[in-house]
């Protein structure tokens, strides 16, 4: 598999998932934050970031495609450290860990 390739399968994947949590699964994004004692508008902020950034992923200019990957590298950070500081369990962490990467690979290869 070519890195081209490999870079546009974690793109449709990247924005799959966050679309899936953020639109399909909103109730339960709803109930996390409440859990997590943020802020509605937190959340909502948080919402509309994630999705644009993903959809940012898919540009041709490669400077909106940086400030995607590093965007969601940067929320999946702050994701990460909510979880550390509610002391979640590894496997609830693991998504935020999985886009990090992801998000992360498609910024350093993005140069």
């Amino acid at each position: 598999m070519s890195v081209i390739v490999l870079i546009n399968t974690l793109k449709i994947f990247i924005l799959a998932s966050i679309l899936f949590v953020w639109v399909v699964r909103y109730d339960n994004i709803i109930e996390e934050f409440k859990y997590y004692g943020l802020p509605d508008w937190l959340r909502d902020l948080v919402g509309i970031l994630k999705i644009s950034f993903a959809i940012m992923l898919f540009n041709s200019d490669k400077s909106i495609v940086f400030l995607g990957s590093g965007g969601i590298a940067l929320l999946m950070m702050g994701a990460l450290y909510t979880h550390l500081r509610v002391k979640n369990p590894v496997h609830k962490m693991l998504p935020s860990f999985a886009l990090m990467v992801f998000s992360l690979l498609i910024f350093i290869t993005n140069f």
